[in-house]
């Protein structure tokens, strides 16, 4: 009986451990499944530009994972069950009528597995801040992207935007905002100093630069209601705003929490250095929804990078533990951030050890174009999981999902 592999998500994590496993394990004793709500695969990283009104290329699952035997499930994952080992889903909804995808099923039941990465993401986190969920916009995934560019389309080219959280999100988003659409009145609002993780001399290119695009700084603010047309900070004041987007952070679905595996209290799967469930041996995690220690002794940032080292380690676990070869281990490193602001200009910051920024940092069309390769790396290795397999192994579409049983 083949070894059953189930992949929830696919995401910068979940679809590059499935292509990898794929392209290393032998079909003949592995089936892998992959679930995913999206029929696409989503450039996370470049929301911030879809909302702004830009056009991202997009690729198809199905295509990603042509060629290479994974099963595709269009579908909502809503319970996973550690004792029986199945997860449950849910047809995908606004995302199943893209039925015509060659080699997807969009199923409602369960799934059964043997080994499960939990690999499902995190979503905008309204930190129970009242009005968040009903007035605020966020860039967090595709459908809330697009639902914040309908809303400036509405605007007619002006308006009054708030974005709310200077974080790397935050930040990207507010400036993109800006160049794009240069009508708009933007607003960022920053709880500290603005960039206050950031060494001097990016914190003053970040000034330049939201000076530049006519970005009006509100810091040392917090936020503690939104409304439809202003937001209310603890100060008292009120900000006018026709759009809020809300960059306050990242929430893990609380799926891994409700089926008992071990967490941290906000819903992160706590893993050994493996990447490995420390209460469910069979379970791994990667990308946002785990918590794990890097090599600096201090836990992994939600990110894209991270998503890329624990993705690494979950698929090297997996494939050990498969062949009887060993864990090979992945150096966790948390090295910085890289930050676009608009199309032609960037801050790359590297970190210390203790994940302090260093003092240098680079700047400028150098740092945009070292931002855009990263992109398209990153972009390149996800979407070619066939890459090095035998000719021998490659099949023209990837093979529908036939295993959901029915509700």
């Amino acid at each position: 009986m083949k070894h059953r592999i189930v992949v929830l998500g696919a995401g910068y994590a979940g679809a590059y451990v499935a292509g990898n496993l794929a392209r290393r394990l032998s079909p003949a004793d592995t089936e892998i499944t992959v679930v995913n709500a999206e029929p696409d695969f989503v450039e996370r990283l470049r929301l911030h530009q879809l909302a702004a009104g830009q056009e991202i290329g997009t690729r198809k699952l199905a295509d990603v994972f042509a060629g290479t035997g994974i099963r595709l499930s269009l579908a909502r994952v809503t319970a996973v069950d550690p004792e029986r080992r199945t997860v449950t889903v849910t047809a995908a909804g606004a995302s199943a009528s893209a039925g015509a995808d060659a080699g997807a099923d969009h199923g409602t039941g369960e799934l059964g597995y043997d080994t499960l990465l939990y690999a499902l993401g995190s979503h905008g986190d309204d930190r129970g801040v009242p009005g968040v969920a009903e007035h605020a916009f966020d860039v967090a995934a595709r459908p809330s992207a697009l639902r914040l560019r309908e809303r400036l389309d509405s605007l007619g080219g002006a308006g009054e935007v708030l974005v709310v959280g200077d974080g790397l999100t935050g930040i990207e988003t507010a400036t993109e905002l800006a160049e794009s659409r240069p009508g708009l009145s933007v607003t960022l609002v920053a709880p500290g100093e603005l960039g206050a993780r950031l060494s001097t001399g990016a914190r003053g290119h970040l000034r330049r630069a939201c000076d530049r695009l006519g970005i009006t700084v509100v810091e040392h603010t917090r936020v503690e209601a939104v409304e439809a047309t202003r937001v209310l900070c603890a100060d008292g004041t009120a900000l006018p705003s026709d759009a809020t987007v809300w960059t306050a952070g990242f929430a893990v679905a609380p799926i891994a929490a409700a089926a008992g595996l071990a967490v941290t209290a906000d819903g992160r799967i706590l893993v050994d250095a493996t990447m490995r469930s420390v209460s469910h041996p069979e379970v791994y995690a990667a990308g946002d929804s785990v918590h794990t220690i890097g090599a600096n002794g201090l836990p992994l940032p939600m990110s894209c990078a991270s998503a890329g080292f624990t993705g690494m380690q979950a698929m090297k676990a997996i494939m050990g533990s498969l062949t009887g070869t060993g864990t090979g281990r992945v150096k966790l490193a948390y090295q910085g951030n890289h930050i676009s602001l608009g199309r032609q200009d960037a801050i790359l910051q590297l970190v210390d050890g203790a994940a302090r920024a260093k003092p240098a940092y680079t700047g400028g069309r150098k740092a945009a174009r070292i931002k855009a390769a990263i992109l398209k790396m990153s972009l390149w290795t996800t979407s070619h999981p066939t890459f090095g397999l035998p000719k021998r192994r490659r099949r023209l579409t990837a093979v529908p999902d036939r295993s959901v049983a029915a509700a």
